[in-house]
Protein backbone atom coordinates (compact mmCIF):
# COMPACT_ATOMS: atom_id res chain seq x y z
CA UNK A 1 0.00 0.00 0.00
CA UNK A 2 2.99 2.14 0.69
CA UNK A 3 4.55 1.62 -2.95
CA UNK A 4 2.20 3.83 -5.04
CA UNK A 5 3.26 7.00 -2.33
CA UNK A 6 7.26 5.71 -1.99
CA UNK A 7 7.32 5.66 -6.05
CA UNK A 8 5.21 9.26 -6.46
CA UNK A 9 8.29 10.88 -4.49
CA UNK A 10 11.28 9.20 -5.90
CA UNK A 11 10.55 10.30 -8.92
CA UNK A 12 8.94 13.74 -8.32
CA UNK A 13 10.62 14.53 -5.47
CA UNK A 14 13.86 13.11 -4.82
CA UNK A 15 15.26 12.23 -8.53
CA UNK A 16 14.59 16.21 -9.88
CA UNK A 17 16.88 16.96 -6.70
CA UNK A 18 19.77 16.45 -9.40
CA UNK A 19 19.18 19.76 -10.58
CA UNK A 20 20.03 21.64 -7.77
CA UNK A 21 23.96 21.33 -9.32
CA UNK A 22 22.38 24.47 -12.00
CA UNK A 23 22.99 26.91 -9.27
CA UNK A 24 26.39 26.11 -9.28
CA UNK A 25 26.60 26.54 -12.91
CA UNK A 26 26.12 29.09 -16.17
CA UNK A 27 22.77 27.30 -17.32
CA UNK A 28 22.57 27.25 -21.11
CA UNK A 29 19.13 25.67 -22.30
CA UNK A 30 21.03 24.46 -25.31
CA UNK A 31 24.04 22.77 -23.42
CA UNK A 32 21.68 20.95 -21.00
CA UNK A 33 22.41 20.78 -16.90
CA UNK A 34 26.02 18.61 -17.62
CA UNK A 35 27.53 20.54 -20.55
CA UNK A 36 26.47 23.77 -19.29
CA UNK A 37 30.02 25.56 -17.57
CA UNK A 38 30.39 25.62 -13.79
CA UNK A 39 30.11 29.49 -12.31
CA UNK A 40 33.54 31.20 -11.73
CA UNK A 41 33.28 31.57 -8.90
CA UNK A 42 31.14 28.68 -7.68
CA UNK A 43 28.86 30.92 -5.98
CA UNK A 44 28.56 33.39 -8.40
CA UNK A 45 24.68 33.40 -8.94
CA UNK A 46 24.82 33.77 -5.03
CA UNK A 47 26.81 36.13 -4.98
CA UNK A 48 24.57 38.30 -7.56
CA UNK A 49 21.41 37.46 -5.59
CA UNK A 50 22.77 38.76 -2.29
CA UNK A 51 24.32 42.15 -3.42
CA UNK A 52 21.28 42.94 -5.80
CA UNK A 53 19.58 46.01 -4.20
CA UNK A 54 16.10 44.22 -3.89
CA UNK A 55 18.19 41.85 -1.35
CA UNK A 56 17.07 43.19 1.84
CA UNK A 57 13.38 44.86 0.78
CA UNK A 58 12.27 40.90 -0.72
CA UNK A 59 14.03 39.41 2.49
CA UNK A 60 12.34 41.43 5.14
CA UNK A 61 8.83 41.36 2.93
CA UNK A 62 8.69 37.24 2.84
CA UNK A 63 9.33 37.31 6.13
CA UNK A 64 7.05 39.80 7.76
CA UNK A 65 4.35 38.59 5.23
CA UNK A 66 4.90 34.84 6.50
CA UNK A 67 5.08 35.51 9.44
CA UNK A 68 1.94 37.75 9.79
CA UNK A 69 0.24 34.50 7.79
CA UNK A 70 1.82 31.98 10.62
CA UNK A 71 0.79 34.12 13.57
CA UNK A 72 -2.91 35.57 12.74
CA UNK A 73 -3.39 32.10 10.95
CA UNK A 74 -3.16 29.44 13.21
CA UNK A 75 -5.53 30.67 15.82
CA UNK A 76 -8.70 31.05 13.75
CA UNK A 77 -8.62 27.26 12.52
CA UNK A 78 -8.40 26.55 15.91
CA UNK A 79 -10.90 28.87 17.38
CA UNK A 80 -13.70 27.42 14.99
CA UNK A 81 -12.84 23.37 15.07
CA UNK A 82 -13.48 24.03 18.65
CA UNK A 83 -16.91 26.04 17.71
CA UNK A 84 -17.83 23.06 15.66
CA UNK A 85 -16.81 20.24 18.01
CA UNK A 86 -19.01 22.17 20.89
CA UNK A 87 -21.99 22.47 18.68
CA UNK A 88 -24.79 20.24 19.23
CA UNK A 89 -27.02 20.67 15.95
CA UNK A 90 -26.22 18.53 13.76
CA UNK A 91 -27.18 20.33 10.85
CA UNK A 92 -25.89 23.54 11.77
CA UNK A 93 -22.74 22.00 12.46
CA UNK A 94 -22.67 20.29 8.75
CA UNK A 95 -23.73 23.44 6.99
CA UNK A 96 -21.34 25.79 8.72
CA UNK A 97 -18.41 23.20 8.24
CA UNK A 98 -19.48 23.15 4.49
CA UNK A 99 -19.54 26.80 3.85
CA UNK A 100 -16.03 27.76 5.45
CA UNK A 101 -14.23 24.75 3.92
CA UNK A 102 -15.48 25.61 0.22
CA UNK A 103 -13.46 28.74 -0.39
CA UNK A 104 -10.36 26.57 -0.15
CA UNK A 105 -11.27 24.86 -3.54
CA UNK A 106 -11.53 28.36 -5.19
CA UNK A 107 -8.58 29.54 -7.26
CA UNK A 108 -7.20 32.81 -6.31
CA UNK A 109 -7.68 34.52 -9.90
CA UNK A 110 -11.51 34.17 -8.53
CA UNK A 111 -10.67 35.58 -5.10
CA UNK A 112 -8.66 38.01 -6.76
CA UNK A 113 -12.03 39.24 -8.10
CA UNK A 114 -14.46 38.57 -5.13
CA UNK A 115 -11.49 41.12 -3.41
CA UNK A 116 -11.70 43.63 -6.35
CA UNK A 117 -15.63 43.61 -6.33
CA UNK A 118 -15.19 44.44 -2.31
CA UNK A 119 -12.47 46.68 -2.03
CA UNK A 120 -12.17 48.51 -6.20
CA UNK A 121 -11.57 51.98 -5.33
CA UNK A 122 -13.93 53.36 -7.96
CA UNK A 123 -16.75 50.77 -7.79
CA UNK A 124 -16.07 48.12 -4.42
CA UNK A 125 -19.16 47.46 -2.07
CA UNK A 126 -16.64 48.72 0.72
CA UNK A 127 -15.87 51.69 -1.19
CA UNK A 128 -19.55 52.54 -2.09
CA UNK A 129 -20.24 52.07 2.17
CA UNK A 130 -17.72 54.41 3.12
CA UNK A 131 -19.18 57.33 0.51
CA UNK A 132 -22.36 56.47 1.75
CA UNK A 133 -21.72 57.47 4.99
CA UNK A 134 -19.76 61.12 3.74
CA UNK A 135 -16.38 59.42 3.57
CA UNK A 136 -13.41 59.36 0.84
CA UNK A 137 -13.29 56.21 -0.99
CA UNK A 138 -9.63 54.26 -0.41
CA UNK A 139 -7.58 52.09 -2.96
CA UNK A 140 -6.86 49.27 -0.63
CA UNK A 141 -5.47 47.39 -3.76
CA UNK A 142 -2.64 49.93 -4.08
CA UNK A 143 -2.27 51.13 -1.17
CA UNK A 144 0.96 49.87 1.18
CA UNK A 145 -0.98 50.30 4.25
CA UNK A 146 -3.54 48.16 3.65
CA UNK A 147 -2.06 45.29 1.28
CA UNK A 148 -0.29 43.10 3.55
CA UNK A 149 -3.72 42.96 5.72
CA UNK A 150 -5.32 42.11 2.64
CA UNK A 151 -3.09 39.06 1.64
CA UNK A 152 -3.24 38.08 5.15
CA UNK A 153 -7.09 38.25 5.39
CA UNK A 154 -7.94 36.36 2.39
CA UNK A 155 -5.73 33.80 3.00
CA UNK A 156 -7.34 33.00 6.75
CA UNK A 157 -10.87 33.42 5.03
CA UNK A 158 -9.97 30.30 2.41
CA UNK A 159 -8.21 28.38 4.68
CA UNK A 160 -10.43 28.70 7.74
CA UNK A 161 -12.44 26.19 7.43
CA UNK A 162 -9.90 23.32 5.59
CA UNK A 163 -7.74 23.81 8.50
CA UNK A 164 -10.36 23.81 11.70
CA UNK A 165 -11.05 19.70 9.42
CA UNK A 166 -7.56 18.85 10.52
CA UNK A 167 -7.84 20.23 14.36
CA UNK A 168 -11.78 18.43 14.73
CA UNK A 169 -10.37 15.26 13.72
CA UNK A 170 -8.01 15.47 16.20
CA UNK A 171 -10.55 16.00 18.35
CA UNK A 172 -12.50 13.19 17.86
CA UNK A 173 -9.65 10.52 18.99
CA UNK A 174 -10.07 12.20 22.59
CA UNK A 175 -10.84 9.67 25.08
CA UNK A 176 -15.06 10.73 25.60
CA UNK A 177 -14.30 8.92 28.99
CA UNK A 178 -12.33 12.10 29.84
CA UNK A 179 -15.38 14.58 29.45
CA UNK A 180 -17.46 12.08 31.45
CA UNK A 181 -15.24 12.31 34.16
CA UNK A 182 -15.26 16.19 34.16
CA UNK A 183 -19.34 16.42 33.88
CA UNK A 184 -19.03 14.41 36.88
CA UNK A 185 -16.55 16.54 38.66
CA UNK A 186 -18.79 19.68 38.24
CA UNK A 187 -16.84 20.95 35.04
CA UNK A 188 -18.18 23.41 32.70
CA UNK A 189 -18.09 23.54 28.92
CA UNK A 190 -15.30 25.88 29.30
CA UNK A 191 -13.38 24.29 31.58
CA UNK A 192 -13.50 20.93 29.51
CA UNK A 193 -11.94 22.90 26.73
CA UNK A 194 -8.97 24.27 28.09
CA UNK A 195 -8.32 20.78 30.38
CA UNK A 196 -9.27 18.34 28.02
CA UNK A 197 -9.57 19.51 24.11
CA UNK A 198 -6.87 21.87 23.68
CA UNK A 199 -3.84 19.80 25.73
CA UNK A 200 -5.43 16.84 23.38
CA UNK A 201 -4.44 18.79 20.01
CA UNK A 202 -1.75 20.04 21.28
CA UNK A 203 0.64 17.37 19.48
CA UNK A 204 -1.82 18.28 16.08
CA UNK A 205 -1.14 22.27 16.75
CA UNK A 206 2.94 21.78 17.34
CA UNK A 207 3.46 19.79 14.09
CA UNK A 208 1.40 22.08 12.09
CA UNK A 209 3.34 24.69 12.87
CA UNK A 210 6.81 23.21 12.17
CA UNK A 211 5.58 22.02 9.26
CA UNK A 212 4.25 25.73 8.03
CA UNK A 213 7.92 27.13 10.15
CA UNK A 214 9.44 25.05 6.92
CA UNK A 215 7.42 27.02 4.08
CA UNK A 216 8.27 30.55 6.02
CA UNK A 217 10.26 31.66 2.96
CA UNK A 218 7.20 31.16 0.96
CA UNK A 219 4.95 33.78 2.12
CA UNK A 220 2.39 32.24 -0.96
CA UNK A 221 3.71 32.96 -4.67
CA UNK A 222 -0.11 31.89 -6.09
CA UNK A 223 -1.83 34.92 -3.90
CA UNK A 224 1.02 37.27 -4.22
CA UNK A 225 1.57 37.17 -8.27
CA UNK A 226 -1.86 37.37 -8.53
CA UNK A 227 -3.20 40.15 -6.04
CA UNK A 228 -0.04 42.38 -6.09
CA UNK A 229 0.83 45.43 -8.74
CA UNK A 230 3.89 47.71 -9.25
CA UNK A 231 1.85 50.24 -6.74
CA UNK A 232 2.67 47.96 -3.94
CA UNK A 233 5.83 46.13 -4.45
CA UNK A 234 7.67 48.08 -1.65
CA UNK A 235 5.56 46.11 0.27
CA UNK A 236 4.68 42.53 -1.35
CA UNK A 237 7.74 42.01 -3.80
CA UNK A 238 8.79 38.69 -2.27
CA UNK A 239 11.56 36.18 -2.98
CA UNK A 240 9.39 33.68 -5.43
CA UNK A 241 7.85 37.05 -7.16
CA UNK A 242 11.18 38.38 -7.52
CA UNK A 243 12.70 35.10 -8.84
CA UNK A 244 9.71 34.52 -11.40
CA UNK A 245 10.57 38.20 -13.24
CA UNK A 246 14.68 38.51 -12.47
CA UNK A 247 15.26 34.57 -13.00
CA UNK A 248 12.96 32.90 -14.78
CA UNK A 249 11.39 35.21 -17.42
CA UNK A 250 14.91 36.60 -18.23
CA UNK A 251 15.67 33.07 -17.96
CA UNK A 252 18.50 33.30 -15.51
CA UNK A 253 17.72 29.73 -14.71
CA UNK A 254 20.76 29.47 -12.47
CA UNK A 255 19.77 32.68 -10.64
CA UNK A 256 16.28 31.14 -9.41
CA UNK A 257 17.81 27.83 -8.62
CA UNK A 258 20.21 29.95 -6.17
CA UNK A 259 17.76 31.24 -4.58
CA UNK A 260 15.30 28.39 -4.14
CA UNK A 261 18.43 26.41 -2.65
CA UNK A 262 19.27 29.22 -0.43
CA UNK A 263 15.24 29.06 0.74
CA UNK A 264 15.07 25.37 1.30
CA UNK A 265 18.09 25.54 3.94
CA UNK A 266 16.96 27.97 5.60
CA UNK A 267 13.63 26.12 5.31
CA UNK A 268 15.48 22.87 6.25
CA UNK A 269 17.22 24.66 9.67
CA UNK A 270 13.69 25.96 10.57
CA UNK A 271 11.76 22.84 10.65
CA UNK A 272 15.36 20.74 12.57
CA UNK A 273 15.66 23.86 15.00
CA UNK A 274 11.93 24.06 15.63
CA UNK A 275 11.27 20.55 15.90
CA UNK A 276 14.65 20.32 18.52
CA UNK A 277 12.80 23.28 19.98
CA UNK A 278 9.12 21.30 20.46
CA UNK A 279 11.11 17.93 22.25
CA UNK A 280 11.36 20.08 25.51
CA UNK A 281 7.56 19.92 25.80
CA UNK A 282 7.27 16.39 24.60
CA UNK A 283 6.38 17.20 21.44
CA UNK A 284 7.92 16.35 17.72
CA UNK A 285 8.05 15.38 14.12
CA UNK A 286 10.80 12.75 14.79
Amino acid sequence: MLLPGIVYFIIFRYVPMYGIIIAFKDYQMLDGIWKSGWADPWYKHFEIFFNSPYFGQLMGNTMIISVYKLVFGTIPPIIMALLLNECRLRWFKTTVQTLTYMPHFLSWVIIYGVLIALFSQSSGLVNNWIEGAGGKSIGFMTSTDYFRAILVGSEIWKDLGWGAIIYLAAMAAIDPTLYEAARVDGASRLRMVWHITLPGIRNVIVLLLILKLGHIMDAGFDQIYILYNIQVYAVADILDTWVFRTGLQQLNFSLGAAVGLFKSLIGLVLVVGSNQLSKKWGEGIW
